[in-house]
């Protein structure tokens, strides 16, 4: 029984002499980490160093503000060269598309200069004329509108004259100076007509 509680004594005791060592490696450790953090404290930049590298930050802050500058005035240089562009070529299919009646013009000023008959002269202008009114109503959707009996409308009409009707029961067109013109369903061109309105 005696050996028994000396042996648990000498077991403790090792055991608390095992710790100790334990906690002042751990306690070493600390002070040596403790003198590492402490000159990093110490190693602060000083002001001159502090400027210069204000200095490169802002140099290169300044860069990139040109850089994207130079890179929007590009942006915007290119944007309105597409939009003179589109100006100055959207009509190209359109003029494309009138080449053919051109020909066709040409064509019969050239027979009309040997043609001894009128109507045959007359007859090439009236096919040019309906191939081009048919281009332009399938392919563009311009419609001409305005004839004689047609009820006015001051939307599409613009009234150049007015004559009174004892026939007239309602404001008509009388006569069509000059046709209107729609494309789709907005109006480009006025008819400019004389109206006949009811007597009063």
């Amino acid at each position: 029984m005696a050996e028994e509680k000396t042996e648990q004594a000498e077991n403790q005791t090792e055991e608390k002499a095992t710790s100790q060592e334990e906690t002042a490696d751990s306690q070493a450790a600390d002070a040596a980490e403790k003198p590492a953090d402490a000159a990093d404290e110490k190693k602060e930049q000083t002001p001159e160093e502090r400027i210069a590298a204000l200095e490169k930050e802002n140099a290169d802050l300044k860069d990139q503000l040109l850089r994207r500058a130079a890179d929007f005035d590009n942006y915007r240089k290119r944007m309105m060269k597409e939009k003179q562009d589109t100006y100055d070529y959207a009509n190209a299919g359109l003029l494309g598309d009138l080449l053919d009646s051109l020909d066709n013009f040409d064509r019969t000023i050239d027979a009309a200069k040997d043609a001894k008959d009128a109507k045959s002269i007359a007859d090439g202008i009236k096919m040019i004329n309906k191939n081009l009114v048919k281009m332009l109503e399938d392919k563009y959707g311009l419609t001409g509108y305005g004839k004689e009996g047609d009820e006015f409308n001051p939307d599409e009409h613009e009234a150049i004259g007015r004559m009174e009707d004892e026939k007239a029961k309602k404001e008509t067109l009388a006569q069509v100076y000059l046709k209107g013109y729609k494309l789709k369903d907005k109006v480009i061109r006025h008819a400019k007509v004389m109206v006949k309105v009811p007597k009063q």
